[in-house]
């Protein structure tokens, strides 16, 4: 069955063209702010025995990067979800904790509770798209991502909340922040240079993916942002199970899954692992399995990026996002048109 491209230029699409913008406008407005150098300045002096990185969903998976950075610089992080936060883990609730909170929102039911349970006896970072809600009033501090109005499937306030936490670790972590603002300023045109040819990719992906079933997204380390990201926004976007994990995970069970119906999208990922993830595809396609990879090597023109270093994690989710837009064409159906969901979710 051939795709149908009309059906997908809808809101969603326009969100996703126009992440070199936001991207742009929230670089722009990062600043070093006071607050976030005395939180610096109090991790390196043991004020803070923990940092956790908390949120729901997009804005969880995203806090991938900086918690390995974060432990990279010999910090304590921990991530963990907010719902199991506020009703499983409160004893991190007090002076010597540092939480930094990711909602593109500010106002999801879980912040609400958070700013409940906290009652502000640890000190909040919010990282947010929304100055005016609950999460930046509760907030000792707060990074304002510059997304604009977001349609639905979080596609501009997951890349510009990478960045905002980008920027946020290297602070917290005492980089130059001159050579983050350098590193970033890649973000906005390597996002538009990729997207040019979203038409093509789409078409490309459309043909290769009309007969699967079951998508698996496998990464290691940073990627497991995208992959988790990934997953989600697949079920959002498209009502089509999408399955997020680890590499090694894949192993551990999936693999027996593999069939002309499966399809296993593989990350590259950082150089310490890559060929860990390289083994993986050519075990999954040695067992007859269909795989193809996300990355320098990548065999499709639609999967092939280069290592950007800090910005590879902006990069990565772009191939899902079109993946997205692909199935959304197959089913004949506007993709991110929610039917069940909310954009904000207001109820625990």
């Amino acid at each position: 069955m051939p795709a149908d491209l009309q059906v997908i230029e809808g809101e969603y699409l326009r969100d996703i063209l126009n992440q070199p913008q936001a991207l742009e406008n929230t670089l722009e407005m990062l600043d070093q702010l006071k607050e976030l150098q005395s939180f610096a300045v109090g991790l390196s002096k043991g004020r803070f025995q923990r940092i956790v990185l908390t949120g729901m969903g997009s804005s969880f998976h995203a806090l991938h990067p900086l918690n390995l950075h974060l432990i990279g610089h010999g910090f304590t992080a921990i991530m963990v979800e907010t719902s199991e936060l506020v009703h499983y883990k409160n004893r991190f609730f007090d002076p010597k904790t540092l939480i930094v909170a990711v909602s593109q929102s500010g106002q999801s039911a879980e912040m609400l509770r958070l700013a409940e349970v906290n009652r502000k006896r640890s000190a909040v970072i919010a990282v947010t798209n929304t100055p005016q809600s609950p999460l930046v009033e509760h907030a000792t501090a707060a990074l304002f991502t510059q997304a604009g109005h977001e349609f639905s499937v979080s596609c501009k306030t997951y890349v510009t909340a990478l960045m905002a936490l980008k920027w946020l670790g290297d602070i917290l972590c005492q980089r130059d922040v001159k050579q983050t603002s350098r590193e970033l300023k890649h973000a906005a045109p390597g996002v538009a240079a990729y997207l040019a040819d979203w038409k093509e990719y789409v078409a490309s992906l459309a043909h290769r993916l009309n007969d699967i079933r079951h998508l698996f997204l496998v990464g290691r380390g940073t990627s497991l942002a995208a992959v988790g990201t990934g997953a989600l926004i697949v079920k959002e976007a498209d009502h089509f199970h999408a399955e997020g994990m680890s590499s090694a995970s894949f192993r551990h069970g999936p693999l027996e899954m593999l069939s002309e119906e499966t399809f296993v999208l593989v990350f590259s990922g950082d150089a310490k692992t890559r060929d860990l993830n390289l083994r993986l595809l050519t075990d999954i396609r040695q067992q007859g399995g269909r795989a193809e990879l996300i990355g320098e090597k990548a065999s499709l023109e639609c999967f092939r990026m280069a290592d950007h270093g800090g910005i590879r994690p902006i990069l990565e989710i772009l191939p899902v996002q079109m993946i997205t837009l692909a199935l959304a064409a197959l089913a004949g159906r506007e993709p991110g048109k929610f039917e069940l969901a909310t954009k904000v979710t207001t109820t625990e």
